[in-house]
């Protein structure tokens, strides 16, 4: 699991993407011990507000910077652009 620094601004708050480099269904199961809601999953991560990074952090996420966390999604297959036609198969490991 990766998560990088809540620099992302939204909605009157930085925001964190946490991903994993593994599976959706890794990244499902962290973001749920987490207590992430499933509505901040946003196509292949999660956003996390900037007050719960040290949480994540603390479950075990490593902590890289931006371009290290689309690196990682791009390497394990599992980035999912905003443009992109959507999946016509659900991810067998969703869960949510």
């Amino acid at each position: 699991m990766y998560i990088d620094p809540p620099t992302w601004p939204g909605h009157g708050r930085y925001w964190s993407h946490l991903v994993s480099d593994e599976s959706f269904a890794e990244l499902h199961a962290f973001a749920e011990r987490l207590g992430a809601p499933a509505r901040a999953f946003e196509r292949d991560h999660y956003d996390i507000p900037a007050a719960r990074y040290g949480d994540a952090v603390r479950l075990g996420a490593i902590q890289v910077g931006s371009k290290e966390i689309v690196a990682r999604l791009h390497a394990a297959g599992l980035r999912r652009r905003k443009h992109a036609a959507p999946d016509t198969e659900p991810d067998p490991g969703v869960s949510r």
